[in-house]
């Protein structure tokens, strides 16, 4: 631990004198390494004269330092940086003995995308390897693929000089891991703490990304649902794949303690392990992963030792943009609830459902939308793969409005009927076509008493327009 402090005081002296040269046509190679502050980074750029021109952040009070474009270009360019976006996408990659799918990784992000999505994120790619050569080769890969992104200040790369890491001899062996493995991955904690820092304020989310992944289209605005229904939950890290490190969504306003976390444990385990332990100290004790999930695995050689590493996320969908709106609201339920299998998670995209006890004539599962909405489409399945008689048997989908306060909360006061349940499930479109009226309740009816315990798989609703965060 002695160790690491010295190193971090080592790096706030370095931040003092120049930084590490400036590796390639304008991709800005920068580090504010400060994990013991709270600092705000701003990141603006005017007009840069690219050649032997030294570059100056705006803010030099806080920031000073100075970088040197070593590339073959000249000529003046204006950059501008809009933050905080709405998201960072941060990715961190090696040199790799076998592959290297860095350049498709980021391809995806883009092409997947639409121009509107576009404006709302930004790819911070950091080069981490100790090879200089291949760090400049790279650079000038991405700056003749990605010119137009780069100048839009939707890309940047990043990094991190050697002198800046703490040690990465005579590390622990903790799990009898050999020496060359735990050094690789004691230094890839050490790798996404500086990216992680760097990226602290330049949006209001961030997602992980490993170096080879590719995305579903349209992800973002699939992100952005999910972020929504999740609005007045509380929640550290929502998980968009089931593989490694990919897919990671979190609130940038964590990415400090994260990177602090990051580095006072980098020896002790990987990554991985280390983000279950970090999202169990800030009290979220379950995962919370959705479905589909909107990233792919796409390598097939590790970045350790070129290792085969064929791992697919089989519940990857290249077209996720049909993920529902479901807007914020609050659920009640007079059905006895099994255990735990409350009436929220058969709300959420999360894999999970609501368990109730056997229904009777008359009883209820409504959602009170936090304000009322235009709703286009309805789309309810009850039962599962496993318990495929606890549907519901019997049951009516209606819609209402004109709320009013009661005993057992919020209740509407005034319903229509959409249609019947048929083997379980009912499925509505056009719903603000066939109701002249902003929906403030979404209601089943059991029509029917049955003996079968009921599970409500999913229920999915669509919104006529965006739904504003």
């Amino acid at each position: 631990m002695r160790l690491m402090w010295k190193s971090v005081d080592k790096m706030r002296c370095f931040r003092k004198r120049s930084m590490f040269p400036f590796l390639g046509f304008l991709i800005t190679f920068l580090l504010f390494f400060n994990l013991y502050m709270d600092d705000r980074y701003v990141l603006e750029a005017e007009k840069r004269q690219l050649g032997e021109t030294l570059i100056h952040p705006a803010n030099s009070e806080r920031y000073v330092h100075t970088f040197r474009d070593i590339s073959n270009f000249s000529g003046t360019i204006n950059v501008t940086y809009r933050y905080p976006q709405y998201l960072t996408i941060g990715l961190s990659s090696v040199k790799r003995k076998k592959g290297n799918y860095l350049l498709e990784t980021i391809k995806s992000i883009f092409d997947q995308s639409s121009y509107e999505e576009l404006k709302e994120i930004v790819v911070v790619v950091h080069l981490a390897d100790f090879d200089l050569a291949w760090c400049e080769n790279l650079v000038q890969d991405i700056t003749r693929k990605f010119a137009h992104h780069i100048i839009a200040g939707r890309l940047l790369v990043i990094h991190a000089p050697e002198e800046y890491y703490p040690s990465l001899d005579g590390l622990k062996r903790n799990y009898n891991d050999p020496e060359d493995r735990v050094r690789f991955r004691s230094k890839q904690n050490v790798d996404y703490a500086f990216l992680l820092n760097f990226c602290t304020n330049l949006s209001h989310f961030y997602m992980m990304l490993e170096d080879d992944v590719r995305c579903s289209r349209n992800f973002l605005t699939a992100l952005k649902k999910v972020i929504t229904s999740r609005e007045g939950s509380y929640w550290v890290m929502l998980e968009f794949s089931k593989l490694g490190y990919i897919g990671k969504l979190y609130h940038s306003r964590d990415l400090p303690r994260l990177a602090h976390f990051l580095l006072m444990f980098y020896q002790e385990m990987p990554c991985d392990w280390l983000l279950i332990h970090f999202r169990g100290l800030l009290a979220q004790k379950d995962v919370i992963r959705f479905k589909p999930s909107l990233f792919q695995h796409m390598g097939y050689y590790s970045s350790y030792k070129g290792a085969e590493n064929k791992l697919k996320d089989d519940d990857f969908e290249e077209d996720s943009i049909d993920i529902p709106d479901n807007p914020p609201a609050s659920l009640y339920t007079n059905i006895n609830v099994f255990e735990n299998y409350d009436a929220t998670k058969a709300y959420s995209s999360v894999d999970e459902y609501f368990w109730g006890k056997p229904p009777s004539t008359g009883d209820f599962f409504i959602i009170v939308f936090n304000k009322s909405t235009k709703i286009s489409k309805i789309k309810i399945a009850t039962g599962s793969d496993d318990r495929q008689n606890d549907i519901l048997h019997h049951g009516a989908l209606e819609v209402g409005q004109k709320l009013v306060e009661t005993k057992q909360g919020r209740q509407c006061t005034s319903f229509i009927t959409l249609g019947e349940f048929k083997g379980g499930n009912i499925e509505v479109n056009n719903v603000d076509h066939k109701i002249g009226f902003d929906i403030e309740c979404v209601r089943i009816v059991v029509t029917a008493s049955q003996s079968e315990w009921l599970i409500i798989r999913t229920i999915s609703l669509w919104t006529t327009q965006p739904v504003s965060q």
